[in-house]
C-alpha cells in the first residue's frame, strides 16, 4: 500500500489538510519560534538542568568491538549527539549489563576490563560534541541506558533466548524458545545485582540517570507482559513489575545521588506478520493473553489502565524521568517505529504510519496527566520529516509532552536540534526519510549507521553489501 509521507507536503496548509483527511490530533505550529518559543524552554528537576527540550532516544549499537568496549565509530555517533545540542542525552546506547544480555555481537556490555575506562570514554565523546559547538562542558544531563534481551539475545549473532515467559507467538519467532525453561526467580535476583554493578560504574564516569530499559520485547518488558509466568514475578501487575521496582529500588540503596529514568512500552499489540501475497502487515490473532497494555479480549485494542497504574507506581518510588515508546521492533515494528519503508525483516504498514505517530502521542500525552511533576520523553516523531519542528513545538505548547525523543533521525542529521533552536532552515537533504537501513544493516549483521544520508556511512563497504541485499519493495 502507498501513502503519502509527510516530506511530500510542501506546505503547512497542505500537510494540515492531510492530517484532518486523516482524523488525527497531530497539530503543526507556524511560525517555528525557536530558542525564544516552546522548544528552547528549559526545565529543572532532582538538580538537573535541561536546556530545551530535545531529547536524544538510546540506540542499540552495532558498532562496538566484540570485547564490548567502544570504536570509533561508537564514538563518532557519541560525539555527534553532543553535537545536537539536545537538552537530554537518554541513555546514548543501550548498555548490556551481562555478555549474554547483548542483542547482537557489538553491542557495549559489562565486561571483566576496564569498563569504567569505556564509560569515560563515551561521556567524554558528548563532551567533545558540546565544546565543537561552543556548548558548555556540562551542557545537558546525560544517562545510560541499562539492558538485557531476555529472549532476543543473541550475543554471538546466533540465538541465545532467556526467557521470562512461555507465549505461543513469541516463542515462534525464536527456534528452540518453546522447549527452554523459564529463567528463575533466584537468577533474576542475581541479574538485579549486575544492574546495580553497572549503574554504580555510570556514576563514577559521570553520568547523571540510568535508564532501566523496560521496552521493546527485551527481559524487563518481557516480564511487565508476563500474565502466564508463575512465582511471584508474573501473573497479575504487582507481580509483573515487582522486579523493575526492585531495580529502581536496589539502584537508589546503593546509587543515591544517581537519578533513574525508565523508558517503558507503555502498550503493547498482538504480534504481526506480513500476509504471504501482498506483504502487508497482519495480526497474527485477535485475543492475546500476553503484553502490558493489550486488551486480552481485543489485542488490536491499547489499554492503558495498568501501564498508567505503573508509571503511578514507578513515580511513587521516586522515577522522575520516563521515557515513552510502544510496541517491540520484532513483533510490531509498524507501532513500535513508524516508517515509509520497512525493514528488510518487516513487513509494510496496513495503515498510513502518521495513524501510529499518533498512537504514539495519545500514550505520551496519557503518561504525563497521569505522572504531572515528571519530565516525560516521547516518541515517534522522526516519520514527520521536515513537520518534526512544528509538531514538536505544539506538541510541547499543548503540554501533551515535556521533551520530543529523537533516534533515527540524530543518525542523518545530528544538527537538527541546534538548527532549529537558532532559526537556521532545516537542512533537507539529512532528514531521515525512515528507509529503514539503520535497522536492515543490523539485521545483516552491519555496523548501525544512515547508509542512505550520512556520507561516511554511504562511502564504506557495508553499503555495497546492504544495497545488494535489500530485497523487501516500499510501503
Amino acid at each position: 500500500m502507498n501513502f503519502r509521507t509527510p516530506g511530500s507536503f510542501k506546505d503547512v496548509a497542505a500537510f494540515r489538510a492531510h492530517l484532518e483527511t486523516l482524523a488525527l490530533s497531530i497539530t503543526l505550529d507556524d511560525p517555528i519560534l525557536g530558542q525564544d518559543g516552546p522548544l528552547g524552554k528549559p526545565l529543572a528537576i532532582l538538580g538537573l538542568t535541561i536546556p530545551n527540550r530535545f531529547a536524544i532516544h538510546p540506540m542499540e549499537g552495532w558498532d562496538g568491538t566484540r570485547s564490548g568496549s567502544p570504536s570509533d565509530l561508537t564514538l563518532r555517533r557519541w560525539r555527534r549527539f553532543g553535537q545536537s545540542g539536545a537538552g537530554l542525552i537518554w541513555g546514548g546506547e543501550a548498555f548490556a549489563v551481562r555478555a549474554e544480555g547483548r542483542a547482537n555481537p557489538n553491542q557495549l556490555y559489562l565486561h571483566d576490563g576496564d569498563v569504567l575506562a569505556d564509560l569515560a570514554k563515551l561521556r567524554g565523546a558528548i563532551t567533545q560534541g558540546w565544546k565543537e559547538q561552543g556548548l558548555a562542558e556540562s551542557y545537558a544531563p546525560t544517562g545510560l541506558q541499562l539492558t538485557h534481551s531476555g529472549r532476543w539475545a543473541r550475543p554471538d549473532g546466533t540465538p541465545h533466548p532467556l526467557l521470562a515467559t512461555h507465549d505461543q507467538w513469541l516463542d515462534a519467532r525464536v527456534p528452540g524458545a518453546d522447549r527452554q525453561e523459564l529463567i528463575t526467580d533466584s537468577a533474576l535476583e542475581a541479574l538485579r545485582d549486575d544492574f546495580v554493578r553497572a549503574a554504580r560504574l555510570a556514576e563514577r564516569a559521570g553520568f547523571d540517570f540510568v535508564d532501566l530499559k523496560a521496552c521493546h520485547g527485551y527481559l524487563v518488558h518481557e516480564l511487565l507482559g508476563a500474565r502466564a509466568r508463575p512465582g511471584k514475578y508474573g501473573g497479575d501487575l504487582a507481580g509483573r513489575s515487582r522486579f523493575l521496582l526492585e531495580l529502581v529500588e536496589a539502584v537508589k540503596a546503593e546509587c543515591p545521588r544517581l537519578a533513574i529514568g525508565v523508558r517503558i512500552s507503555l502498550a503493547d499489540v498482538v504480534p504481526h506478520a506480513p500476509d504471504p501475497r501482498s506483504r502487508i502487515g497482519r495480526p497474527v490473532a485477535l485475543t492475546w493473553e500476553h503484553g502490558l497494555g493489550v486488551d486480552p479480549k481485543d489485542a488490536s485494542r491499547i489499554a492503558l489502565e495498568e501501564p498508567l497504574q505503573l508509571l503511578r507506581q514507578l513515580r511513587a518510588a521516586g522515577v522522575r524521568l520516563f521515557n515513552i515508546t510502544l510496541g517491540s521492533p520484532y513483533t510490531c515494528p509498524h507501532l513500535q517505529r513508524p516508517a515509509a519503508y520497512p525493514p528488510s525483516d518487516g513487513y509494510l504498514p496496513f495503515a498510513d504510519p502518521l495513524v501510529f505517530v499518533e498512537r504514539h502521542f495519545e500514550a505520551t500525552r496519557a503518561a504525563k496527566a497521569c505522572v504531572p511533576d515528571a519530565v516525560v520523553v516521547g516518541t515517534g516523531y522522526t516519520y514527520l520529516m521536515e513537520w518534526l519542528p512544528a509538531v514538536a513545538q505544539a506538541e510541547i505548547r499543548r503540554g501533551g509532552v515535556d521533551l520530543v525523543g529523537i533516534g533515527r533521525m540524530v543518525l542523518s542529521y545530528p544538527e537538527l536540534p541546534l538548527d532549529v533552536l537558532r532559526g537556521k532552515p532545516m537542512a533537507r537533504k539529512q532528514v531521515c526519510r525512515t528507509f529503514s537501513d539503520c535497522t536492515t544493516a543490523p539485521r545483516l549483521g552491519l555496523a548501525s549507521g544512515c547508509y542512505p544520508l550520512d556520507p561516511d556511512y554511504r562511502e564504506r563497504p557495508e553499503a555495497e553489501i546492504l544495497k545488494a541485499k535489500k530485497t523487501v519493495p516500499r510501503s
